[in-house]
């Protein structure tokens, strides 16, 4: 299995994007995905729907947002995408709002989103590289955080 590193590249994260709530945050994060040809913009509104249909389950950090789906034959190749908000979002959820990062994960199957899921449990468990994604100048920098 890649690794997060390993599964983004400086083409699949944006920096200080503008984002009206919840829903373009996510739509941000998603056609990063698509434009990467990881999915298709179907895939993005099955991750918006699956906020709408669970709740905010997926903002699993303070300030982190988590984004996946089913795979529904609309992810082409296991990928991963980054957005950093210029202004925080709220989620609704009761104790990790407002949110700045969104992670959109597109995984083949089920055994490549249980490793991506345990990896960014690993990330988001260090102060220092949740730190080191809030203030990345760069997409670079901001990938070599996930290392």
């Amino acid at each position: 299995m890649a690794t997060l590193h390993e599964l983004v590249t400086p083409d699949s994260i944006r920096l200080d994007v503008s984002a009206g709530d919840w829903r373009e945050a996510m739509r941000a994060a998603g056609a990063l995905l698509v434009s990467a040809g990881v999915s298709d913009d179907s895939y993005t509104e099955s991750m918006i729907r699956n906020v709408e249909e669970n709740g905010p389950y997926i903002v699993v950090a303070p300030g982190i947002a988590f984004s996946h789906a089913r795979d529904e034959d609309n992810v082409h190749r296991t990928g991963l995408s980054w957005v950093r908000l210029q202004e925080p979002v709220n989620f609704g959820h009761e104790s990790n709002d407002p949110v700045v990062l969104v992670a959109a994960l597109a995984a083949r199957n089920s055994s490549a989103h249980i490793m991506a899921t345990k990896q960014m449990a690993a990330l988001l468990d260090d102060p220092e590289k949740r730190e080191a994604l809030r203030s990345a100048a760069t997409p670079e920098d901001f990938r070599a955080a996930l290392q």
